[in-house]
């Protein structure tokens, strides 16, 4: 397979695409050396990392298996989730919002979007481009997912309040938030962002390995969140599903591992933390 060369960011970060020496017909997208997407294009319904599994059990229970869905990408990566659904709820309406144009020309190149699939890309930053959607996607998104980094970091100004605050007229009457955060000791950062869901959405889980939610390594947390809680009524199956080990909270779980946490303001954001070196 001839791939294309690496490509500059508009952050000086370089992306580039390399083949899975161990599984036939996937590329992994690697931002400043950390990997960022896996895409299987013999398969896109495989999802290879941890976190997406996670969340790909979210995008398969949230309707019935195999209707499709209006969903929204903050993040594009390297399409793996919009791949995703593409490939197990044909016919879905989505959009993506991705900052960096360079990435999406080598992503493409590389690995082409299905020609049938009705994905839009956006172009820009995820929060400034929240404030400029069509009026005709207000009260429209099935689901919302929030998967945002500047290299290895997820960037401030889409951690706060107010930035989901943007998101929440989006969302259908049952609709879902995703958001992907990566955390390590105290789990502070992910422990804020919870905190600033939990007060705006009424439904709320927190899904990682315990050890990572017991701060005892860094790893990725999923958020999970509805303005509708009868909406997440399915969130006890999403453990069955794996990957192992897992644990959910939510209630008193959840508040208690919140603890002290405060919601995230503008005013007193800060991005996620470096992830330890060699990590990945």
């Amino acid at each position: 397979m001839i791939l294309p060369p690496p490509a500059t960011l508009s952050s000086g970060l370089v992306a580039e695409i390399e083949e899975d020496p161990y599984v036939p017909g996937a590329l992994v997208l690697l931002v400043d050396g950390t990997p960022q997407s896996h895409i299987n294009l013999r398969d896109p319904s495989d999802l290879f990392f941890e976190y997406m599994r996670r969340i790909g059990h979210v995008i398969d229970l949230i309707r019935m298996p195999g209707a499709p869905i209006s969903a929204l990408h903050l993040g594009g990566g390297a399409f793996t989730l919009p791949r995703y659904i593409e490939a197990t709820r044909p016919g879905s309406r989505q959009q993506v919002i991705e900052l960096e144009s360079a990435l999406v020309g080598l992503v493409r190149e590389a690995a082409p979007l299905p020609k049938r699939a009705s994905i839009r890309v956006r172009h820009g930053d995820a929060r400034e481009t929240l404030g400029k959607l069509p009026a005709g996607m207000s009260g429209a998104m099935d689901l919302v997912i929030v998967d945002i980094f500047a290299g290895s970091r997820t960037p401030a100004h889409v951690s706060s309040t107010e930035f989901y605050e943007l998101i929440v007229p989006l969302l259908a009457s049952d609709g879902v938030v995703v958001v992907n955060v990566a955390d390590g000791t105290g789990q502070a950062f992910a422990r804020g962002q919870a905190a600033t869901l939990t007060e705006l959405f009424p439904a709320v889980a927190v899904i990682a390995e315990p050890q990572v939610l017991k701060g005892r390594r860094f790893g990725n947390v999923i958020l999970v969140a509805s303005t509708s809680e009868p909406a997440l009524d399915w969130l006890p199956r999403l453990l069955a599903g794996g990957p192992h080990p897992a644990r959910m909270l939510v209630g008193r779980e959840l508040k208690d591992w919140i603890a002290g946490a405060r919601p995230v303001a503008d005013a007193n954001a800060s991005p996620s933390p470096v992830p330890p070196q060699g990590v990945f």
